[in-house]
């Protein structure tokens, strides 16, 4: 049991990214691909009806997470305060950013809404990135399972760590690209006209970004991290993941090139599936790893509360994820459409 839920944890926050990957990709693009008011419009309608719905993931991520590990669930949130609470306020900004910027129009505050949606949408792929790294890498838990980091220290992953260095900002960095990438891709499929094509023509110039990332992270992921290098020898299976990930990208590349706009962002969808695949899998069976000493980490198998416990929650989870699931394809096949010049005034 707890290995189906260590990869049920990874699935959700998986769903979490290819979801509110694309709305966060639009709010970092914000002020990049639009040249006017109506196309910033446009952006804001495609993502309209999805942005708060897909944001559900993460609470479920979040709330699956302390179920079915709550020792781990316990020690990130205590280790990660700063950052979570950055974050915390980061999506109440966003969330007030986009919503207010239909409610409350007015030459003083709608640029405030703007730059509001854009910060806090790179901010959110960037934190979120480095907390991807700071797992990979490891963190200084103690006998108690607690840690502690600051913000940065020297930017080594040697020492006295910080929340941020060379490999998290890395990991950070490849968010921010991929997450760009996927914002343009779902821009380029809903909108027409000028911005799809310069939506299109961003995604064509960013993929070659994002795979000379993908390849720089996953090897430096192999070389920092000891754990990942003796999953790797022990499976070899899991070279499908970054397998997969390197032909997902060329099937978007090759997408974008013909124009398939659907199929390009699929790809992206597989790309980033796998690329978090690959993480995973270094992690395992580690939900937390130390990087102080091996045995003080913490596993899905010290870290859970039992089979019993863990096969209840099961039948708990299982009609509550179909209802967010049905929930998210009724949307998006309800709002499926191009869209048209008439949605720009209206949030939906």
């Amino acid at each position: 049991m707890a290995t189906i839920w260590f990869w049920l944890v990874a699935a959700i926050f998986a769903v979490y990214v290819l979801l509110d990957g694309y709305d966060l990709g639009a709010g970092i693009l914000y002020f990049v691909l639009p040249q006017d008011v109506q196309e910033k419009k446009q952006i804001l309608s495609s993502i309209g009806p999805f942005w708060d719905a897909n944001e559900v993931w993460l609470i479920a991520g979040g709330g699956t997470l302390f179920c079915v590990f709550p020792p781990a669930y316990a020690a990130s949130f205590s280790g990660f305060y700063l950052p979570l609470i950055i974050v915390l306020w980061l999506l109440i900004a966003r969330g007030l950013s986009i919503e207010f910027h239909h409610y409350i129009k007015h030459p003083v505050w709608t640029p405030l809404w703007d730059a509001g949606f854009f910060a806090s949408s790179l901010l959110l792929a960037l934190f979120f990135g480095v907390a991807l790294g700071n797992l990979l890498r490891g963190l200084p838990l103690n006998k108690d399972a607690e840690f502690f980091l600051p913000l940065w220290t020297n930017f080594s992953i040697q020492g006295e760590l910080g929340v941020l260095d060379w490999y998290t900002i890395s990991v950070g960095l490849l968010t921010v690209a991929g997450i760009a990438l996927h914002g343009a891709l779902w821009i380029a499929y809903k909108v027409s006209g000028r911005l799809e094509e310069a939506a299109s023509t961003f995604a064509r110039r960013a993929i070659w970004m994002v795979a000379a990332l993908a390849v720089w992270v996953t090897l430096a992921t192999f070389s920092v991290q000891q754990h990942a290098r003796h999953q790797l020898e022990s499976q070899p299976i899991g070279v499908l993941f970054p397998i997969v990930a390197l032909a997902a990208l060329a099937v978007c590349a090759a997408a974008i090139r013909t124009g398939r706009q659907l199929k390009a962002f699929f790809a992206s969808s597989v790309f980033h599936a796998a690329m978090l695949g690959t993480a995973a899998f270094t992690l395992f069976p580690y939900v937390l790893r130390s990087n102080v000493d091996p045995n003080l980490g913490l596993t899905i198998y010290n870290s859970n509360p039992g089979d019993y416990a863990m096969k209840i929650a099961l039948g708990w989870w299982i009609p509550g994820i179909a209802l967010a699931a049905a929930y998210s394809i009724y949307t998006h096949r309800r709002f499926a459409a191009k869209v048209t010049s008439e949605q720009h005034a209206q949030p939906y």
